[in-house]
């Protein structure tokens, strides 16, 4: 296999600023839907509350959704050459599905103890 790369470097010579907005607003979007996707999911969690289920494969599934949360974020953070707002809410709603999940897991693994 063999193949050639090409590094460039450059400077804005007129209209940073409104490059950086682009690139910020972009993030920024991304970071939105992060944190819409978090609401969907304590909102899921807290459906499983609603219909008194706790069981392990939800909290498997649960988790592999986490999972899937914490790299997506962890992407747009790459991309975010600028440090768009967005970053802090986007953290915040993560760790709010955290702390959810861990809370559910409790219960689960309280269900299962009670069970025996």
């Amino acid at each position: 296999m063999s193949g050639t790369a090409v590094l460039l470097s450059c400077d804005v010579l007129a209209g940073e600023a409104d490059i950086r907005a682009q690139f910020q607003a972009a993030r920024d979007d991304e970071y939105e839907e992060i944190v819409d996707k978090c609401h969907d999911f304590i909102a899921g969690v807290e459906k499983e509350y609603t219909d008194n289920h706790f069981s392990f494969a939800e909290l498997e599934e649960n988790e592999v959704d986490l999972v899937k949360l914490r790299t997506w974020l962890a992407r747009v953070r790459e991309r975010d050459a600028f440090g768009a707002a967005g970053l802090q809410q986007a953290l915040s709603s993560l760790a709010e599905c955290e702390e959810k999940l861990e809370a559910y897991a409790a219960h689960v693994y309280a269900e299962e103890a009670e069970s025996r």
